[in-house]
């Protein structure tokens, strides 16, 4: 008994090891292919992944700001970025399915059991007809989106081949450092992320924020070859990921290059239902309508 055992401990360590080689073969084949062919990285679509349920801001989506549901404003905002071919919205809820289509946004129905945006991504992706080179996760919930943000991410993968994702940061606001909604970034001289945190990046041993000291916030916008998206359902979660709840370090734990911009740019993302009236006075402000 104890032969059988062993005998079916090594057939299951033996069968783990061959899948784990077969991901990491098919990442550095994708990575190699890359180098070789990265200039018809061409073809772009916008993908705006909503869900209704949420802990912090059950429908979300479908919050109203200045008369037009938040995924609308997104949506129009996505609309005018130079480098998109096609915007969808990828969801596995009718309500915001039906709003969508309201409005004349192409809309992908997804299974609930996506665990984060990325994968809704590549299961919106695989049943597009069309097919596309790089896809943009642009989060639902910045309506406020910059158009220009999102080609400049485009723009970033598309020029650097050895990266297979790509992402944008802009100045963090003092009073912001402590918010674990708000998460910061750490980039090497080259431009390529070093690590994200809902905690304070870096941490120095005064535990306190300096003044002096330029950190930067993460803006949300994901940018992957689309090759890369579909690598990435087949990656095992990783404990950075897990601890920190940012699906963007299973990318780097797994060893993959990612191109960071940065960019002048107010954060106007929607984490909880409070965020609503600072969006609306902001666009008071700015008389947007």
């Amino acid at each position: 008994m104890a032969s059988s055992r062993s005998g079916s401990g090594s057939e299951w360590l033996g069968k783990t090891l061959f899948a784990s080689a077969a991901v990491a073969a098919a990442g550095a084949a994708l990575t190699h292919a890359a180098f070789r062919s990265w200039r018809v990285r061409s073809r772009v679509v916008g993908i705006i992944p909503a869900r209704y349920q949420s802990s912090r801001f059950e429908g979300k989506p479908l919050a109203l700001i200045l008369g037009k549901p938040m995924i609308q404003r997104t949506w129009e905002q996505a609309k005018l970025a130079k480098s998109l071919d096609a915007v969808v919205v990828a969801t596995d809820d009718e309500r915001i399915a039906e709003c969508c289509r309201g409005f004349g946004a192409e809309v992908v129905m997804t299974s609930e059991s996506c665990p984060n945006g990325t994968e809704r991504c590549n299961e919106a992706l695989k049943k597009l007809k069309k097919k596309f080179d790089i896809v943009v996760n642009i989060q639902g919930d910045e309506p406020l989106i910059d158009p220009e943000i999102i080609d400049g991410v485009v723009k970033a993968l598309q020029e650097a081949p050895d990266a297979m994702f790509s992402t944008a940061v802009t100045a963090l606001k003092p009073e912001d450092a402590a918010d674990p909604n708000r998460v910061k970034c750490v980039v090497n001289k080259h431009g390529y992320a070093i690590y994200f945190s809902r905690g304070l990046l870096p941490y120095n041993k005064k535990a306190a924020v300096n003044p002096s000291f330029p950190y930067l916030l993460h803006l949300g916008i994901q940018c992957y070859d689309a090759k890369f998206l579909a690598i990435y359902p087949l990656m095992k979660p990783t404990p950075l990921q897990l601890e920190e709840d940012l699906e963007q370090l299973k990318v780097l734990e797994n060893g993959y290059k990612m191109k960071v911009i940065k960019v002048d740019h107010d954060a106007h993302g929607v984490d909880i239902p409070s965020d609503i009236s600072s969006i609306v006075a902001l666009m008071k402000e700015r008389n947007l309508r």
